[in-house]
C-alpha cells in the first residue's frame, strides 16, 4: 500500500473520528449507518464481548460511555493503515475517551472530575467500509481514576499515558514501502526473539538489539509502565514469564505505516497456562487461558523506542474464575450505603 492509499483508508473512519470528538449523536448514528457495512463483526472488550453490529456498537457502548461522561470527546494520539501479512486492509487509532465522570458507567462510580479511557481500536477495510472492528477499552483505568481498585497493585507506573515523543502519531510520514517493511521487520524479528527463550532463557531473546536503551513500554492498568530494557524486565516480563512460560502466539493481523507498527489479535493474541508463581495475584491452578493483546510500536533508528500495550485484564481473571466487576460492587457498597443515608437525611 502506498502512502496515498494509507491517506485514502484513513479518510475512511474519519467522519467517526469527527463525531466522537465533540460527540455529535446525529452525526454519530449516520456515520455509524454509513462507514460500516451491515454485517460488521463488532469485537470489544470484556464484559461487552461480541456485538450484534455497528448499531449495537452505537447503543451498548458509546451511548453509555457518553452518558456516563456527559461532555465526551475522543482524542487520538496514532491513527496509522496498511496491509496485514495476509493483503487485507487494516486501520489502527491509540487514544483515548474523556470528559468529566458525572455518573457511573458500568457501575463504576463517577468522580465528578475529568477522567480517561484509554482505548485501541483496529479497523478491517473492505472496499471503503469497516467489515470489522476489533477494540480494547482499558476499562480498569477508570476504577483506578474512582478510587475503586479491585485488583492486585501494579508493578509498574500508573500514570497518565503519552502520545508519541515525536508527536507526530497523526501525521506519520511513510516515504516508501521500504520504509514501512524496515519497521514490521524490526517488529518481526524482535517477536520472534521473544519466542526464543523457551529455550534459551533471557539471553536468547536479544532485548538489546530490538530496544531503545531509553525505551517506554506503556502498559495497561493493572501492569502500568515501564522504562528501559530494565524497567520491562522487572515490571512485566519476568512476571509474566514466571506465571505463564509456556506461552504461545496465535497469530494475528501486523502491518506498519512509517515508523509505526501496529498489532491486533481476536480472539487472542496468544495462549498459555497459568503456572509457576501465578499472576496478577491470581494463585497458579495449571489452567489454559487466552490472552488478547493489542500493540503499537514506534521505531526510531533501527530501534523501538516506545511501545502502547492494552491487554484485557478484566477477561484474563474472568477466565480464571474472577469476577473483577463483582469485586469492585462490593468495594462500593460503603460508599452506596453512605450516599442512601444522605438522600434520606436531606429529603
Amino acid at each position: 500500500m502506498i502512502d496515498s492509499e494509507r491517506h485514502q483508508a484513513k479518510q475512511v473512519i474519519q467522519p467517526l473520528r469527527a463525531a466522537l470528538y465533540n460527540f455529535d449523536r446525529a452525526a454519530l448514528s449516520r456515520a455509524v449507518q454509513s462507514q460500516f457495512t451491515r454485517q460488521a463483526v463488532i469485537q470489544l472488550a470484556h464484559p461487552f464481548e461480541t456485538l450484534d453490529g455497528p448499531e449495537a456498537l452505537l447503543e451498548q457502548a458509546w451511548l453509555p460511555l457518553q452518558a456516563a461522561l456527559p461532555d465526551l470527546e475522543r482524542r487520538d494520539l496514532i491513527v496509522m493503515a496498511g496491509p496485514d501479512q495476509d493483503g487485507q486492509q487494516w486501520l489502527g487509532c491509540c487514544g483515548y475517551y474523556t470528559g468529566c465522570f458525572a455518573y457511573d458507567f458500568l457501575e463504576i462510580p463517577a468522580t465528578g472530575h475529568q477522567a480517561s479511557l484509554r482505548y485501541h481500536e483496529f479497523f478491517r477495510v473492505v472496499d471503503g467500509k469497516i467489515a470489522e472492528l476489533q477494540a480494547l477499552w482499558d476499562i480498569p483505568e477508570l476504577m483506578l481514576q474512582a478510587g475503586c481498585w479491585p485488583m492486585v497493585p501494579s508493578l509498574g507506573r500508573e500514570w497518565h499515558v503519552p502520545g508519541p515523543s515525536t508527536q507526530d502519531g497523526l501525521a506519520i510520514v511513510n516515504d516508501s514501502e521500504q520504509h514501512a517493511q524496515r519497521s514490521l521487520q524490526l517488529v518481526g524479528d524482535m517477536v520472534a526473539g521473544l519466542s526464543r527463550f523457551a529455550t534459551g532463557g533471557v539471553a536468547a531473546m536479544g532485548l538489546e538489539k530490538y530496544w531503545h536503551p531509553h525505551c517506554s513500554w506503556y502498559g495497561p492498568a493493572g501492569i502500568g509502565t515501564c522504562r528501559g530494557i530494565s524497567g520491562f524486565r522487572n515490571w512485566h516480563q519476568i512476571p509474566f514469564l514466571n506465571a505463564i512460560p509456556d506461552r504461545l502466539g496465535s497469530g494475528g493481523h501486523m502491518f506498519a505505516d512509517g515508523d509505526y507498527v501496529g498489532f491486533t489479535a481476536w480472539p487472542k493474541a496468544m495462549d498459555a497456562t497459568v503456572t509457576g508463581d501465578g499472576w496478577l495475584g491470581i494463585a497458579p491452578a495449571g489452567q489454559r487461558i487466552t490472552l488478547r493483546s493489542f500493540d503499537f510500536w514506534r521505531c526510531e533508528n533501527g530501534l523501538l523506542r516506545e511501545n502502547w500495550v492494552l491487554i484485557d485484564l478484566l477477561d484474563v481473571y474472568h477466565q480464571l474464575g474472577v469476577n473483577v466487576l463483582e469485586r469492585m460492587r462490593e468495594l462500593n457498597k460503603p460508599l452506596a450505603v453512605a450516599q442512601a443515608l444522605w438522600r434520606e437525611k436531606h429529603q
